[in-house]
């Protein structure tokens, strides 16, 4: 980080000003809570998701820009505190413990944590290689961010089946607090002024807290974070970041062009302004910004049905604010109104490339009248069209191949693998822990209600043919198809690639390698043949990384069950093929590959099935990694 091409944001001579601290927009809570007394600890912890919370009292610090935090948290954590039992799930409270004492495999809570920093900096621009750093960085972040959350839910889903939970809890803040205790909040060191690295134009977050995690906007509710004033060696405050999501009337938002109205003087029920804005607080930051031409990032909040929250936070880069103005609001009060320019030669946005996305799924053709080579490559094979787009060249090549939406196995490698191992579960509903499927994966099923896989496996047994259980079982995810609209489309960067028309969350499935599958003899021939192959074995196992908690959790172990043998086939891709050979390569990807078997059962030839390394929005390029870069690779890409 260097800040050396800007004037030192510090030491600006500017006239010191006292401003009145922003309001806080939760309560306090009403005064101390005790704590039940703790069950007693489990001595011998079974699996990675036995986790101990200890001294919830004092989750987070006091610090200004997390006293909502604190008073909604502190407020949650007596909640879970008093609703949770002995043995209600593998997430235990427990009295104030040292590191130590704890034990293996224990989550302790810190009393005190370094406030966030106040010193501002520029990021000065990356090459490539610290570019995938920081991506690679801010990545893990979300990875440990998102496990941590759906695992607390998984345990509070157990806690109400045994029925001890009485009220469910925010495990978007459980798992913030949990990182912070460890420190893993990202660029709290540094004010960054400016983009943040690693987090790109079009990013999409479905919590706040997430953006706090990762420093984009440091405020809980706020929509304004900025450095104030007593805090600022030159006394003046400067605002760094906006989330702009409809909750000021008086908001004229254009894209953009963008009229912001200021924090403060609003009802929070009838959602009017009641009283008159001051110029203090982030009013006065976002004014000092404007007078000395400091950017600011701005996060959109846009309702969304894909969200688990029904509504996702996307940056949408940086603008400056050119003009400030007091004025008469819709509701008669005086307001503070900023009008902010998006600064030139950025990426798209992301809130534009939501609207555009769903406009082309309704009506591609009118949307780009040309360029659509084919409205669908799979010919109906496929629950959703597979639209194919080249607005820069002649090519055709992927009309050139049949389409193929699963694998074909040769009948060698299947011959008695079909019912091997006792076939399938017995349930005569949706299965649940227990049932035959569920202990072939370790005793735990790889998905939740959402159809997320939860974590990475050596291997996946999901429900099939042979099982009894329903068709709406959850532990039927991959098997069913395409869940998204998938887009072929041509790139100057990387030739043929694919993207979607649909915002797809983190740990969904999104398609299936396909082709025809090879003997180890088979591919060996046809290789001597020139033949296009996507080799298994060669894709790195990133499926460790989705899941990985052990930055929170230091004695935590990747599974290492089902077993999964080496695997000596190959697909062959150079007759048939569907969209996922087109996805990119990439050395920091946002895909990955998970084994899965369903309709049979024989571990040396599995599905190669691709879920979400993130949230990847629309239009956003899928890229894996591919490990050797083979020459079909280079072809595709061609």
């Amino acid at each position: 980080m260097d800040s050396s091409p800007f004037p030192d944001l510090n030491l600006l001579p500017f006239p010191k000003r006292e401003p009145k601290a922003e309001p806080i927009c939760l309560p306090e809570p009403a005064g101390p809570l005790e704590p039940p007394a703790p069950p007693p600890l489990p001595q011998n912890p079974s699996n990675n998701s036995s986790l101990l919370l200890a001294s919830l009292q004092n989750p987070l610090s006091s610090n200004s820009d997390e006293d909502a935090l604190f008073a909604e948290y502190y407020r949650l954590a007596h909640l879970f505190l008093s609703a949770a039992g002995a043995g209600a799930g593998a997430i235990v409270p427990a009295a104030p413990l040292t590191e130590e004492a704890a034990g293996a495999g224990a989550i302790v809570v810190s009393r005190k944590r370094k406030a966030r920093s106040s010193e501002m900096v520029r990021v000065s621009s990356l090459n490539p290689r610290d570019q995938i750093y920081f991506r690679d960085l801010v990545r893990r972040a979300r990875i440990t961010y998102e496990c941590l959350r759906t695992l607390l839910m998984k345990e509070e889903d157990k806690a109400e089946t045994l029925g001890l939970l009485t009220r469910r809890t925010r495990a978007d803040l459980r798992a913030a607090a949990l990182m912070a205790d460890r420190e893993l909040w990202l660029n709290r060191d540094k004010r960054i002024i400016g983009s943040i690295p690693g987090i790109g134009v079009g990013d999409a977050f479905f919590f706040r807290m997430e953006l706090c995690v990762l420093g984009l906007h440091g405020q809980v509710q706020a929509g304004i974070d900025y450095v104030s004033a007593t805090r600022s060696a030159s006394g003046e405050p400067i605002a760094t970041s906006i989330i702009v999501s409809g909750g000021y009337e008086d908001d004229d938002d254009k894209g953009d062009m963008l009229i912001y109205t200021g924090h403060g003087g609003r009802d929070r029920n009838l959602n009017k302004h009641c009283i008159d804005q001051k110029l203090e607080g982030g009013n006065l930051a976002l004014e000092r910004s404007m007078t000395y031409g400091i950017e600011i990032r701005v996060i959109r909040g846009v309702k969304s049905d894909k969200s688990p929250t029904n509504k996702v936070y996307v940056y949408d880069g940086l603008y400056k604010v050119v003009e400030c103005w007091l004025d008469v609001g819709k509701s008669g009060f005086g307001v503070y109104k900023y009008k902010m320019l998006r600064i030139e030669g950025q990426e798209e946005m992301g809130s534009g490339n939501l609207r555009l996305a769903e406009e082309l799924k309704g009506n591609p053709l009118g949307m780009r009248p040309a360029g659509y080579l084919s409205l669908d490559i799979s010919m109906g094979k496929e629950n959703f069209p597979v639209l194919l787009f080249n607005d820069i060249d002649d090519d055709q090549d992927p009309l050139l191949f049949e389409y193929l939406t699963h694998p074909i196995f040769p009948a060698s490698a299947l011959q008695g693998k079909f019912g091997e191992g006792g076939g399938g579960c017995e349930c005569t509903s949706n299965c649940s822990i227990g049932c035959y499927c569920a202990e072939r994966n370790g005793g735990e099923f790889a998905y939740d209600g959402n159809g997320i896989l939860l974590r990475g496996k050596p291997l996946v047994y999901e429900c099939g043919p042979y099982c009894r259980c329903p068709v709406t079982c959850p532990n039927r995810v991959s098997q069913n198809g395409l869940r998204n609209r998938l887009e072929v489309f041509r790139s100057r960067e990387t030739g043929w690639g694919v993207r979607s028309l649909d915002l797809i969350r983190a740990g969904k499935f999104i398609c299936e390698f396909s082709g025809f599958v090879l003997t180890k003899q088979q591919s060996e021939q046809q290789a001597m043949n020139g033949s296009s192959l996507v080799y298994p074995n060669r894709f790195p196992a990133r499926w460790l990384e989705w899941g990985d908690i052990s930055d929170v959790v230091p004695d935590y172990a990747p599974p290492d069950f089902p077993c999964l043998p080496d695997l000596n086939f190959s697909i062959d891709v150079s007759r048939a093929r569907n969209v996922a050979c087109y996805v990119s390569h990439s050395c920091s990807p946002n895909v990955f590959v998970q084994f899965v078997l369903f309709d049979h059962y024989n571990t040396s030839y599995p599905h190669l099935m691709i879920f979400a390394m993130e949230n990847i929005p629309p239009l956003r390029e899928l890229s894996i990694d591919y490990g050797m870069i083979d020459e079909w690779v280079g072809k595709l890409m061609l």
